[in-house]
């Protein structure tokens, strides 16, 4: 098991990246047009940086959702590659059959 303050830590960033997304949406949006003043996209930028770091959904890492464990992590099921053998040795992963001889 990971440690529970990151995967905490981790939960938070989600709900930041959630709650400031459609204002950063609308920031880089005014910073990227090419047609808008300089004025005006160094004004996006800056307001931009005043945001909060964890607000952007690079910060947000791929955990596991039984274990926690970062790394290892398989996007199609949302788990670890121990977590898999370990549920799919119990028969809990539907199509997963493993043998042992």
């Amino acid at each position: 098991m990971a440690k529970v303050s990151a995967v905490e830590k981790n939960k938070r960033r989600r709900r930041t990246v959630a709650a400031h997304a459609e204002k950063r949406a609308a920031l880089k949006a005014i910073i990227r047009n090419q047609e808008a003043p300089i004025e005006e996209r160094f004004k996006a930028t800056l307001k931009l940086a005043e945001m909060p770091r964890d607000g952007s959904k690079t910060r947000i890492r791929n955990r596991c959702e039984v274990s926690g464990r970062p790394r290892a992590y398989y996007r199609k099921l949302k788990m670890s590659r121990i977590a898999l053998r370990e549920l799919g040795s119990l028969g809990r992963v539907p199509g997963v059959v493993k043998s042992s001889w």
